[in-house]
């Protein structure tokens, strides 16, 4: 069994809002930074620019659940399943990501992926609330 951190942002517009912007893989640069700077769909896949190289990202199928869990598969072919979703709240929502921490991670590592993606998350907020 893995160790995962639940990492989330309130963001202040209703789920739905949040999930259609942040299901479609082409907005990804806009508020995942830290995943990726280009995304452009090549033969079906949707390929991405990143510090890590060329990687495929690939969603879960729209749905009704508001669920983004999603793929991403590095240079090597080593392919990673990261849980997220959108939450209703009120009128708002919280979008919450599971970090699952790889066993040759060290503590800075895996530190260094959680803060990453809290960055990513706070983008999305910052980006959505101005909408």
């Amino acid at each position: 069994m893995s160790t995962s951190r639940h990492l989330s942002a309130y963001i202040d517009r209703p789920a739905g809002d949040v999930y259609a912007y942040a299901s479609n893989p082409a907005n990804l640069p806009e508020w995942a930074p830290g995943l990726c700077s280009s995304i452009e769909q090549v033969d079906g896949d949707w390929v991405a620019e990143s510090l890590m190289g060329r990687i495929i990202v690939k969603f879960a199928e729209s749905n009704e659940y508001t669920v983004l869990d999603h793929e991403v598969t590095l240079p090597s072919g080593e392919t990673f399943y990261n849980p997220m979703r959108v939450i209703a709240d009120g009128a708002g929502c919280e979008v919450v990501f599971t970090l699952r921490r790889r066993p040759e991670m060290t503590d800075d590592e895996f530190a260094r992926d959680a803060n990453a993606v809290l960055a990513d998350l706070h983008a999305l907020k910052d980006l959505i609330e101005r909408r």
